[in-house]
């Protein structure tokens, strides 16, 4: 069991942005930007491409609706999307607010934010998803 999983199960907690029966949303614990959030399906596969086609497309949907929200709820001019999956073994979409494409460079220092902004950052991206 991956540790996604476990954060689907409860079993470590997490800042859910958003949640349905197949996909799950969640910030990044070490943000590139404030608001950077990781999106799942809650079955576990370790490559995107393996996914079946409706499980890829309505993770696909579902970042998109997540992704809208991101952007209504953190100032930026672009939500950046990377499949990179080298990290844990479990299919994840990154989804970065962006205001330069350097914004999205995963060898920057991440940003270290305490429990409570990150609980405000979750929720407040929760409210701007439709």
């Amino acid at each position: 069991m991956t540790i996604f999983s476990k954060i689907v199960n409860g079993e470590i907690p997490s800042y859910k942005v958003a949640e349905d029966e197949h996909y799950y949303a969640f910030l990044d614990i070490n943000p590139l930007q404030k608001g950077h959030t990781l999106v799942i399906p809650k079955i576990e596969d370790d490559y995107i491409f393996n996914l079946d086609d409706e499980t890829y497309s309505g993770l696909m949907m579902f970042a998109k609706k997540v992704a809208c929200g991101l952007k209504e709820a953190i100032p930026c001019q672009r939500v950046g999307v990377a499949v990179l999956g080298m990290e844990v073994p479990h299919v994840h979409v990154h989804l970065v607010p962006m205001n330069t494409e350097r914004d999205m460079l995963f060898s920057n220092p991440k940003l270290k934010l305490d429990d409570s902004e990150m609980a405000e950052i979750a929720l407040k991206i929760s409210k701007k998803i439709k």
